[in-house]
């Protein structure tokens, strides 16, 4: 058993194809000054070609898993278009008389070596867009033909060193199987668009391969649990076999209810809502029957790109997802940049400690002409859906009350401009900051409705990065510090009348069910694939036994001690076929 990281989920068996490295022979030689207009003449058609390249792969992407995702190659044309990158190049060509493949092996090289050594998992995966570009770049400057996937129908299981958004572009779904990288990570580009895909990806497998992978060896690819099986024997490739079919009878299984209102068996009726970042998303979500989106994850929308969306850009996509949500609320968060999300072509500065620095609400207050092209590109949108605006990462009364002057003043320009939109439009807040739970009754009188991101307020209440491996074991959403952090915040949201709902991790995790029906939330919003197995979940529960456990929760002194007693009652009423029993706390 190899142990990576799961970073796309699913199950997949198979023989393995495993994708050569980039190889080139490269001149030795150096060349004549004369020669030097000549070299720049073939770097320039070179970075032509990769460009028309790239586009062509843009467009054949675009039909499969839609323009959110083919973004990513704008970054790609923005790197041929770099001044950096490319100075680097044309310097070594003039300044040492190389040959232009030579040079633009030796810049990727550079840059590569450069991002690897930061402490930085986004500039890690820079690196690797900068080798994609570099390697397409000198196929073309050395006429080598580019390396293909197997030509055949036969479905394969695909092994890589690492794997670019360039060869991914060309993947049939239906003949990759699944795929495993030696390096990557759940973030990486490539990861994104496995999920996208629908295909089965575990990363980070190199430091526990014992002997490589061949082409042709036989595989099963765990994308829930990350785990890749290398010569699996028979009885290990039977028991998948037979755990592949049983998730595919689930999901069938679970499509009969998707019509099924999400009511408890005491009447309790929850908002199942998704988080989104794409169209391709909002397809799987309604799919699913949700309720709208609890969240849109509007800061995918200025990612992988070489400029700042314009207002006309955000404007499309946020009417498009309102129309087809046909008058189903849509909550769409105001933009979440900084911390481990960056952008390109917006510099942010360097900080030590940038989960709690220049971020989210705090960029927009401070950009305030880019935040207003955000919020005037929503309140059009609005004239066609039931559309809401929330703000992010909200600590004060003054930081609600700067962002909502400015949307007063967006709506101000719109009317003076003739240009309809919602003149009611809820406004909400993320509450997902200590601070923000303290003066929650005094936040709550400012806005429409509450939605608890419990990633940020778990991390924060706990003084835990959970992306730091040395205590990633700390970070615990069922703290009892957590449990008291939400009933907080729900019991200020309902003295106010206003709508609460929970748009982080645990708003999907079947566990937390019974904890949000004893604080009676509104809402759960949640990956579109995990509102099924929660409403089956839902069905099952009563509302007077899940206050009856809560109640017991609150009484308990550890974590350990909380997860014993959800354990407990989650396998009560399914298992058994009866009502949620209780235990003693221990």
């Amino acid at each position: 058993m190899i142990q990576g990281i799961g970073a796309s989920s699913g199950i997949a068996i198979g023989k393995a194809f495993v994708l050569p490295n980039w190889e080139w022979e490269l001149p030795e030689q150096k060349i004549d000054v004369a020669d030097l207009a000549r070299e720049f003449d073939r770097l320039y058609e070179g970075i032509r070609t990769s460009k028309v390249e790239i586009e062509q792969m843009k467009d054949e992407l675009r039909e499969v898993v839609g323009p959110e995702e083919t973004s990513i190659f704008d970054a790609h044309l923005a790197i041929l278009d770099d001044p950096v990158f490319m100075n680097e190049i044309q310097g070594i060509i003039q300044r040492q008389y190389k040959a232009a493949e030579v040079a633009v092996k030796e810049a990727i090289d550079h840059f590569v070596t450069m991002f690897d050594l930061l402490d930085d998992e986004y500039m890690k995966e820079r690196a690797l867009d900068i080798k994609d570009v570099g390697n397409r770049l000198l196929k073309h400057l050395l006429g080598a033909p580019e390396i293909t996937l197997p030509s055949d129908t036969q479905p394969f299981i695909l092994i890589a060193r690492e794997l670019s958004p360039s060869q991914l572009v060309h993947l049939n779904p239906n003949h990759v199987l699944g795929i495993a990288t030696l390096a990557g990570s759940t973030t990486s580009h490539s990861s994104i668009m496995a999920r996208a895909l629908g295909v089965p990806l575990v990363v980070g497998i190199e430091s526990k391969l014992e002997e490589p992978i061949q082409t042709g060896d036989q595989l099963i690819i765990d994308g829930d649990l990350g785990i890749v099986h290398l010569h699996p024997e028979e009885s290990l490739i039977d028991l998948y076999t037979g755990k592949q079919l049983r998730q595919r009878e689930k999901k069938q299984q679970l499509k009969q209810i998707v019509s099924v209102k999400p009511v408890t068996k005491d009447g309790k009726e929850f908002e199942l809502s998704a988080n989104i970042s794409s169209l391709k998303e909002l397809d799987v979500a309604l799919g699913s029957g949700t309720n709208g989106v609890g969240l849109f994850r509007t800061e995918f929308l200025y990612m992988d790109r070489t400029r700042l969306p314009r207002e006309e850009e955000q404007y499309e996509v946020y009417r498009s997802v309102a129309e087809r949500l046909d008058q189903k609320p849509l909550i769409i968060r105001t933009l979440d940049i900084g911390g481990d999300k960056q952008l390109d072509y917006f510099e942010l500065p360097e900080e030590s400690n940038p989960f709690l620095g220049y971020r989210a609400i705090r960029i927009c207050l401070d950009k305030t002409e880019l935040f207003k092209t955000q919020l005037r590109a929503i309140l059009r949108a609005s004239h066609y859906g039931n559309v809401k605006i929330m703000y992010p990462l909200i600590s004060s009364v003054e930081e609600v009350r700067a962002a909502n002057a400015l949307l007063e003043t967006c709506k101000q320009e719109l009317r003076a401009e003739g240009i309809g939109f919602a003149e009611n439009i809820e406004v909400g807040i993320m509450i997902e900051l200590p601070a923000a739970v303290l003066i929650a009754d005094i936040l709550a009188e400012e806005v429409n409705f509450f939605s608890i991101g419990t990633n940020d307020l778990v991390q924060f209440t706990l003084a835990v990065d959970r992306m730091n491996e040395q205590i990633s074991h700390l970070y615990e959403p069922y703290h009892p510090a957590v449990l008291r952090m939400l009933k907080l915040t729900i019991e200020a949201a309902k003295r106010a009348g206003i709508h609460v709902g929970v748009c982080g991790e645990m708003a999907g995790d079947l566990q937390a069910l019974p904890i949000w029906l004893a604080l009676d939330v509104d809402e759960l919003s949640m990956s579109a694939h995990a509102i099924l197995p929660v409403k089956e979940r839902l069905l099952t529960l009563k509302q007077q036994d899940a206050r009856s456990l809560f109640d017991q929760l609150l009484r308990c002194s550890t974590s350990a001690q909380i997860h014993e007693l959800l354990a407990a009652s989650q396998d009560a009423p399914i298992a058994a076929g009866r009502e949620i029993v209780t235990k003693s706390s221990p």
